[in-house]
């Protein structure tokens, strides 16, 4: 598979392992129109902070879990009137590229500094999608290539979906003899296991194909004009899908007769004329599910979910709805704050919105690292109202406006602006703290020793730790996989896997792993007993 090279790409290729990391910080907690000191704990999360040290504070609670990830990263145009800068040459990230890359930076071309920028947060960012997840990325010609080689790198060319070409500017003036009116909408998922869902209107269209070609609709077209349904009573029927029920093999149970909250839908029309169904009614309910819903396309199974929107949106590689465009992004935005122009060329929310239902479920975790003015909240916000969906959204946003544009979009698109009514809804805000280690690699106590304990529960069983009640001493931090493991530690002492420790365990195990700054046990007593002692801070995996 060809591979992209650039300056400083060998900096920059392991860079994700090597960033500090970091815990995060409580500011406040915002429910339901009040804010207070208080965590909420909704598991909505708006992180301000760098996003490439966010994304790997995450990892204890998050890795390969995140359902849908969508990013609008800095199209590296060079425009230096952004609010959210939009080029590399930003001090911040200058100042990063040249202590990762070192004498190089000062070398390197716009280009290479984009993708020495973007190369790691995208290797967390796979790290976090879930092996049934799915991940949009926004781009335009400036790096549209580069973005494409880096992302069959990182994610897998056997896991590129689409490229979408989503039409932002019908207005454009001409650059170079073009008026340039689209963008770039990448698509990938994490693995096979990805099933994406296919959006049709019930009451009005069912297409015919979807945009990949897994389907056909098996229908009978009768193109005379004088046709008359009414005389084809057992062929022109609606169906009635359960959109949350499906067998091991991803088919739908299907009714003849109506059922609360099944999707009611007919043979579609075609040129105004009726089609009707191949089958009769019996023949139909046996063979609709597998010639319909459960015919495999290039991507895995498509899924029947509720309609969300009044209009129908067939799935293709053009969007050109005028709800996806800069304008309408625009327009929402300055409905917040006063009319006034924030961004150049925000997205609209219901063009994330169609990420969303395309990648997601209702009880979906969602993440956007460039979070600008929060327009992914939004989506996922007016989503869950939609639907009764209980979906997540984390948003990390390192500008100082993260508070006053990105979090108070999100409140007020919880309480409600203009003549919208509030979504309702609750969020958590978080600075990034303190880092876990110091430089000379000891534990930094000022993080707090529950920090520290998940850490280590974490780099053990890559799972997050779920303090609860027990019977154990205090250094226990959970059983996972019959292994008990103990973190024996107090800041302000010397603490010894001893045989005294050892009388005060409770839980009984196949294993134990035990943390400690030293330990007086045999290694012969150990392996009889089958502990592990780990050193503190020697033996703590960094990652």
């Amino acid at each position: 598979m060809p591979t992209l090279h650039w300056i400083g790409k060998d900096k920059v290729i392991n860079h994700h392992m090597d960033v500090p990391f970091r815990v995060l910080e409580h500011s406040y907690g915002f429910d339901n129109g009040t804010q207070s000191e208080t965590e909420t704990k909704s598991g909505n999360k708006i992180i301000h902070g760098d996003n490439l040290e966010a994304l790997k504070s995450l990892l204890p609670e998050y890795e390969g879990k995140i359902k849908c990830i969508y990013i609008d990263p800095p199209y590296n145009t060079g425009n230096e009137n952004w609010v959210y800068n939009d080029n590399v040459n930003y001090p911040k990230i200058k100042k990063w590229l040249g202590q990762v890359v070192g004498k190089e930076a000062e070398d390197l071309t716009r280009h290479d500094k984009w993708l020495c920028m973007m190369y790691p947060r995208l290797k967390l960012l796979h790290k976090l999608l879930s092996d049934d997840g799915a991940i949009f990325i926004s781009i335009d010609d400036n790096e549209q290539a580069n973005l494409k080689l880096i992302c069959d790198e990182i994610f897998g060319r056997n896991n590129f979906v689409s490229e979408i070409i989503v039409e932002n500017d019908s207005r454009a003036r001409p650059y170079n003899s073009v008026a340039i009116t689209h963008e770039y909408l990448m698509f990938y998922k994490k693995s096979d296991k990805f099933i994406a869902n296919i959006l049709y209107n019930p009451e009005k269209n069912f297409s015919n194909k979807d945009c990949l070609g897994g389907f056909d609709l098996y229908e009978l077209r009768n193109r005379n004009s004088d046709f008359n349904i009414d005389n084809r009573p057992n062929l022109y029927y609606p169906f009635w899908v359960n959109p949350d029920n499906k067998d091991e093999n991803d088919l739908y149970e299907l009714s003849l007769t109506e059922k609360d909250g099944w999707i009611k839908f007919y043979p579609q029309e075609s040129k105004g004329i009726k089609t009707v169904w191949r089958w009769g009614k019996e023949k139909a309910l046996k063979n609709l599910n597998i010639n319909i819903f459960g015919k495999k396309s290039n991507i895995g199974f498509w899924q029947v979910v509720k309609k969300y929107r009044e209009d129908s949106y067939s799935l293709n590689s053009v969007w050109t709805s005028s709800e996806f465009k800069s304008d309408r992004g625009t327009l929402t935005l300055k409905s917040f704050f006063e009319n006034k122009r924030i961004f150049s060329f925000p997205k609209s929310y219901e063009l994330i919105q169609q990420c969303l239902i395309l990648s997601s479920d209702k009880n979906s975790i969602i993440l956007d690292s460039f979070s600008g003015s929060g327009t992914s909240a939004h989506a996922v916000l007016n989503l869950n109202k939609r639907d009764g969906g209980n979906r997540k959204f984390i948003l990390i946003e390192m500008e100082d406006y993260s508070n006053t544009i990105t979090a108070e979009r999100v409140k007020r698109v919880i309480n409600g602006y203009s003549s919208i009514e509030g979504t309702g809804g609750s969020f958590d805000f978080y600075e990034l703290g303190e880092q876990l280690f110091k430089d000379d690699g000891n534990l930094n106590e000022i993080v707090g020793v529950e920090k520290i304990r998940n850490y280590i529960f974490y780099t053990e069983t890559k799972k997050p730790l779920s303090e609860s009640k027990h019977k154990d001493n205090k250094y226990f931090l959970n059983k996972y996989n019959d292994t008990a493991y103990y973190f024996n530690y107090e800041a302000d002492k010397v603490t010894t896997l001893n045989h005294d420790f050892l009388s005060a365990i409770k839980t009984k195990a196949e294993q134990y792993v035990i943390y400690a700054d030293k330990c007086l046990l045999t290694k012969e007593f150990m392996t009889k007993k089958n502990i592990i002692f780990k050193k503190i801070p020697r033996d703590i995996t960094r990652f």
